[in-house]
């Protein structure tokens, strides 16, 4: 029998009283500050509307060791925080009575959160209600049993968090090891430096927003580039008579090369794998290889090292806003080895490429399976025989 077994057939046999978190605990709803009056870092953390800090307060309004929640923008999120910190006023916090632990109230919501975010009212800004959540029952065993589950969880909690960042490392190591190969066997092959405009003609998107239809001609963006290839699952559509009256630039065509240019995923290389007829916004471009000399595959691999990146970095340094412009774009250099060398360079990055994709996806599923492992343990231990 373990220790958490021997307290509960001790002090509580029958089974454990769910009580209103009104009954055990005060929920205080935080104060408001002024943006201004924050700063970048500072001495106490300021909680609003999501888990993240609007910044930092000379000021704290609650103590270290509480359990709050998210009720407007996040809403639904549950803290834990160990240092003293600032509620503002969409953040509430919990002050419990003698028969509640807040760390073990803090387990108890994560436990529950799926049906917390359940009641949030989704309306311009997600909302919720103070009401329900003084109202939400939860078990209170007695305090050596509150804390007897809160070591058990603190524990897995932090095996949990040092197998995720072994993973993670893992994982950001063989990204990088990939990426360094791929440089190194483009920049030690015997190329010609070539200019980019010389070898593909570059387009770019619609400048205006068009009028969107149910079903027609697919118009790309950005979003739809986000990935390693072109997903084409949720896209918006433009009539054919738009389509056939819009700029031949903005018609990619199976075998081009879309890029993004603009925006967080900036550059990212996508190859057009579809006879589909398709229209793109200003916030893609595509290459269109002029010759049969050149792969797609091998400048689609050429976009994503710094022998691209460095030129683009030195176009815009200092620019307010960052796009991928086709005036320069042309000018870049590009080192275009023989069409019998790009091909083994393509051959060789895509067969690394499968195994690194294997593996993060190896990876990232363990770090999936060790966070539903824990979800599962905290839930059980958290469930008694109501009396």
């Amino acid at each position: 029998m373990t220790k958490l077994e021997h307290l509960i057939a001790e002090l509580c046999p029958d089974g454990v009283e769910y009580k209103p978190i009104s009954e055990v605990a005060k929920i205080i709803r935080g104060i408001r500050v002024v943006k201004s009056q924050l700063s970048e870092y500072g001495k106490y953390p300021v909680y609003q509307n999501s888990m993240t800090p609007l910044g930092y307060y000379e000021q704290s309004n609650v103590c270290a060791n509480t359990a709050f929640i998210i009720s407007a923008g996040a809403a639904g999120e549950i803290g834990y925080s160990t240092v003293d910190f600032w509620a503002a006023d969409d953040c509430f916090y919990f002050i419990c009575d003698d028969s509640l632990q807040s760390r073990y109230l803090y387990y108890v919501l994560m436990s529950q959160q799926k049906h917390l975010l359940s009641k949030v009212r989704r309306a311009s800004v997600p909302r919720l209600a103070r009401s329900f959540v003084e109202g939400l029952k939860i078990p209170v065993p007695p305090l050596p049993i509150q804390r007897e589950i809160v070591r058990i969880l603190d524990n897995f909690t932090e095996l949990t968090a040092e197998l995720t960042a072994e993973l993670t490392a893992e994982l950001t190591a063989r990204k990088k090891q990939y990426e360094y190969y791929r440089q190194y066997l483009i920049s030690n092959s015997h190329f010609e430096v070539r200019k980019l405009g010389n070898i593909a003609n570059i387009y770019l998107g619609l400048t205006y927003t068009p009028t969107y239809v149910e079903n027609g001609i697919r118009f790309i963006s950005a979003q739809n580039t986000s990935k390693d290839y072109l997903d084409l699952t949720a896209t918006k559509f433009i009539s054919v008579e738009e389509y056939n009256k819009s700029t031949s630039n903005a018609k990619p065509k199976r075998g081009d090369i879309l890029f993004t240019r603009v925006g967080s995923n900036l550059g990212h290389p996508v190859i057009v794998n579809t006879d589909e007829e398709l229209c793109i916004f200003v916030s893609l471009g595509f290459l269109r290889i002029k010759n049969s000399e050149v792969l797609n595959t091998y400048i689609k691999h050429w976009m994503n090292t710094d022998l691209f990146w460095e030129q683009v970095r030195k176009n815009v340094h200092g620019a307010a806003k960052v796009n991928l412009n086709t005036g320069w774009l042309k000018k870049f250099d590009i080192l275009l080895p023989t069409i019998q060398e790009q091909k083994r360079i393509v051959s060789v990055l895509d067969r690394l490429d499968s195994l690194t994709v294997e593996i993060s996806d190896r990876l990232s599923a363990e770090i999936s399976a060790r966070q539903k492992q824990y979800e599962y343990y905290r839930d059980r231990l958290l469930k008694f025989n109501e009396v």
